[in-house]
């Protein structure tokens, strides 16, 4: 019995999300036979909102072969260690808090960090902000490269920032290279079989692209998946209120910190995003609450350009396709859905989608066998995505706008976010049901889910607190505090080119 081929795969759609599922489809199956096809028109233009990512970003690289040196300087990129909050809360002490990705000179500060959460959750005043916790946060604050001098093996996990438009020339470029085909071509209709899957691509300029699979990279528009397959969309207005943003870039006006910038407004937040050409600048929103001549006018104030650049608007369509595989299409990128980018996620989800694709298709026999298990998996993914992003509204600890407000009382959460929350609030064990809620394999560690509770100061109040009982046992922040500036002094200065 022969062993089944692989497939003729075509990706409708360029930029980074079409890009990098065409790197890892072919990467998967190109030597074996299977082939890619990159179909992106010329005048079509790229989103291009988000311009930071998680560390997967990094595994995606290191899954290529493809070395910092050759791809950082040539999309603009930056190191990035975690996000600073800054502004999403109002009680003292807790004005902002930095968010890490964790590493393992944490496995020995996370656990007085989850101790010292613990007590002080339940009314005893000791230490528990997470910015006294973490080494990505020392090394953050003072500058500092994530990667550490040859005498110290351990080293931070570590996202980057990036410009989204250079990263989608960058592996259009080493894709082509290595076989994959790129049509710069305008797509006029999608023809489908009789029983409903796509065949065929076709073209303006009268070519007739057919593939296997077809990747829907084609943007909000959807072109295939949901637009000619009729792929129900679920949308999250009602958990995720903003659905536009408003940017626009700035020189630098001071030395990089590896970190994006998450700062509250009025009507949503910005995010500061250093690059090494420039500083990226957006403002995430809600236009029932705040007009886009609003909006980028106190963006202009808080980034200083009142009077000078050029902004755009932007339109986002929040939530997801019901299943990211229908029939021979998979959808990827904004077609298969978009969470508002507070944690920087979009990428992470494109990558996660296209190798457990390959996993599942190629499992399967190169047939739609495990199709139905895959899609829950991946809407598994985005729910508890979203669930994370979610949290950070409604708890927030703001009273100024109706914005602010209204998202504190939001309702529309889904179990397992109020199980979150009322664990945390009843004192119980929130890793354990983190785990149990996700099968053993949670979308955001506990230590995530600690800084964003801790962050925020969501403890009793102050009034409320009570001095620690003699003989109690308290995680030392002082020590902890010396034990990261002494592996903080193994990293060099961060000063990116």
């Amino acid at each position: 019995m022969s062993t089944p081929a692989p497939p003729r795969v075509v990706v409708l759609g360029g930029g980074s999300a079409g890009w990098i599922t065409a790197c890892l489809l072919h990467h998967q199956w190109g030597e074996r036979g299977g082939s890619v096809t990159v179909v992106e028109s010329p005048e079509i233009g790229i989103i291009g909102v988000g311009e930071g990512s998680t560390p997967q970003l990094k595994a995606f690289f290191e899954h290529l072969g493809i070395a910092e040196a050759d791809w950082m300087p040539a999309c603009d990129a930056t190191y990035k260690l975690g996000i600073r909050f800054t502004g999403w809360s109002e009680r003292t002490g807790c004005e902002s808090y930095f968010h890490p990705f964790p590493g393992p000179v944490d496995l020995h500060s996370e656990p007085g960090f989850l101790h010292n959460c613990a007590l002080r959750r339940r009314g005893v005043d000791v230490p528990a902000h997470p910015d006294d916790w973490f080494l990505a946060e020392a090394l953050s604050e003072g500058r500092k490269s994530p990667i550490p001098e040859e005498n110290f093996p351990f080293g931070p996990s570590y996202g980057y920032h990036f410009d989204a438009h250079k990263l989608g020339a960058f592996l259009r470029d080493w894709a082509t290279k290595r076989g994959v085909t790129h049509r710069a071509t305008r797509v006029e209709e999608v023809e489908l079989t009789p029983d409903g899957d796509v065949a065929a691509l076709l073209c303006d300029d009268g070519e007739r692209i057919e593939g296997d699979i077809f990747v829907d990279c084609s943007g909000f528009r959807s072109l295939i998946a949901q637009q000619r397959l009729g792929a129900p969309f679920i949308p999250f207005g009602e958990n995720l209120f903003n659905d536009r943003a408003v940017v626009m870039p700035t020189a630098h006006r001071e030395p990089v910190k590896p970190q994006t910038d998450s700062i509250a407004m009025s009507g949503g937040w910005r995010w500061s995003i250093p690059l090494t050409s420039r500083v990226g600048n957006g403002y995430v929103y809600s236009s029932k609450y705040i007009s886009d001549e609003d909006a980028e006018a106190e963006l202009r104030k808080a980034i200083g350009m009142e009077d000078q650049g050029d902004a755009r608007v932007l339109q986002m369509r929040v939530g997801r396709v019901a299943d990211s595989w229908t029939g021979n299409c998979l959808a990827a990128g904004l077609s298969q859905g978009f969470i508002e980018p507070l944690e920087a996620t979009a990428l992470h989800i494109v990558i996660v989608t296209a190798l457990d694709f390959a996993r599942a298709y190629e499992s399967g026999g190169f047939t739609a066998q495990n199709r139905e298990e895959f899609n829950w998996r991946i809407a598994a993914k985005y729910e508890g995505i979203r669930d994370y992003i979610v949290a950070h509204y409604r708890l927030n600890q703001r009273s100024d706008t109706a914005y602010w407000r209204d998202n504190a009382a939001n309702h529309a959460l889904s179990d397992d976010l109020k199980a979150m929350m009322t664990a945390w609030f009843t004192h119980e064990d929130i890793g354990r049901l983190n785990a149990e809620q996700h099968g053993g394999n949670p979308h955001y560690a506990n230590m995530s889910w600690h800084c964003l509770f801790a962050g925020y100061g969501t403890f009793p109040p102050q009034a409320k607190m009570q001095a620690p009982p003699p003989g109690l046992h308290i995680s030392d922040v002082e020590q902890t505090r010396a034990m990261l500036a002494a592996c903080a002094s193994n990293f060099p200065d961060y000063a990116p080119a």
